[in-house]
């Protein structure tokens, strides 16, 4: 992985990682910039890893279904950050 590998994950784990927050479903989204932004990253690192182990990575132009698994990861990563942290508030019911 050289330097323009790192900047890519980077730059496209901010856009992906807010992606990934507007998806995440209801409420789970109540996390920090920061952790949103660590989760955008992982999901861009974890989503093409994945989508590689599934399809051929060797496209021609953009891979628009890549950036579809990268979301989905970072949204999941989302969620589990919102449960992790305990800041994932849903609607309860008192009695």
């Amino acid at each position: 992985m050289d330097l323009s590998d790192i900047l890519v994950a980077l730059i496209g784990g901010v856009i992906i990682g807010l992606l990934g927050k507007l998806v995440a479903p209801g409420d789970k989204d109540n996390i920090p910039l920061w952790l949103t932004i660590v989760c955008g990253i992982g999901g861009v690192l974890l989503g093409t890893l994945l989508y590689s182990m599934f399809f051929d990575p060797q496209t021609n132009g953009i891979d628009w279904w890549r950036h579809v698994w990268q979301i989905a990861v970072a949204a999941v990563l989302v969620v589990i950050a919102s449960t992790v942290t305990g800041r994932n508030h849903g609607s309860r019911t008192r009695a």
